[in-house]
């Protein structure tokens, strides 16, 4: 029997490379053999079959006999999985513990005041750019929020306000608990009205009505103690890696036009919508 090509896949997702996915599933056939038998039977040059096998074993996929010639003998799928995770907790353990480590360290604060020497040299029009894709977006939206000491206006769309609520919502929160003054303006429907309800408990939000106001902007921007904003450039229809956002450190971009914007918007919205049917109700 010989492993289907959707089954491959599901290996190379996990981690396997072309070879060790190959080698793995001929030595599962067999439960035991030798790096030459599995080279002939799948074609992986006899070279490489050596470190292959040991990379699997590494891995928790193969165990290694100490017999001459030596022989490889196969974990079952559900304990390979297993050992392979509990390495993947192990490594990740490690990394945040490097991490955390990192950021209590002078190491950071040289970087820091590298940071903000390099910062004063920068003529603001320079501090703007793209951002490509939602994790990138979210990311950097992310960073607004940890530095935001005053003020947080945001305008989302239908679904920018679930985004919002998915990603961020903890985080709104505890700006709002350090007094950071969190206003966010979206229009509110059945498929959002959870997000509205839950993000009304922490923040401060209006629903975009289209029948109370004369025009609504289509699209989202976040605006950061006046200085600091995000501007979306796609629709919400594209596909995650193609949503597009600008970003920029520009005072003038935010209290000259988009905040007047918000503002203007924010005094004319309603506190909430009239009635809509949906989850929450």
């Amino acid at each position: 029997m010989v492993a289907s090509q959707e089954t491959l896949d599901k290996l190379e997702d996990i981690g396997l490379n072309m070879y060790e996915r190959k080698i793995y599933s001929a030595l599962l056939g067999r439960g035991i053999s030798t790096a030459g038998e599995l080279s002939e039977m799948t074609n992986v040059p006899r070279s490489r079959a050596y470190d292959v096998l040991e990379s699997l074993a590494e891995k928790g996929f193969v165990v290694i006999k100490s017999s001459q010639p030596m022989e490889y003998v196969s974990i079952p799928p559900q304990q390979a999985i297993e050992n392979m995770k509990a390495q993947h907790e192990e490594d990740l353990e490690e990394k945040l513990s490097k991490l955390d480590s990192m950021k209590e360290s002078e190491a950071v604060t040289e970087l820091e005041e590298l940071y903000d020497q390099g910062v004063e040299l920068v003529d603001p029009a320079e501090m703007s750019g793209s951002l490509k894709g939602s994790r990138q977006v979210n990311q950097h939206m992310g960073t607004m929020f940890k530095d935001a000491e005053d003020s947080i206006k945001i305008l989302t769309s239908e679904e920018g306000l679930n985004d919002l609520h998915a990603n961020h919502s903890d985080l709104l929160k505890e700006c709002r608990e350090e007094g950071v003054n969190v206003k966010i303006l979206s229009p509110v429907t059945a498929s959002n009205k959870q997000a509205f309800e839950d993000l009304s408990e922490n923040t401060s939000i209006k629903h975009l009505d289209e029948g109370e106001l004369p025009a609504i902007p289509d699209g989202r921007f976040t605006i950061v103690d006046n200085d600091a904003v995000t501007m979306s450039m796609t629709h919400d229809d594209v596909h995650s890696t193609q949503d597009t956002h600008f970003w920029s450190k520009s005072d003038h971009m935010a209290e000259g036009m988009l905040e007047p914007m918000f503002d203007n918007l924010w005094d004319q919205a309603p506190e909430k919508p009239e009635s809509v049917e949906g989850p929450g109700k």
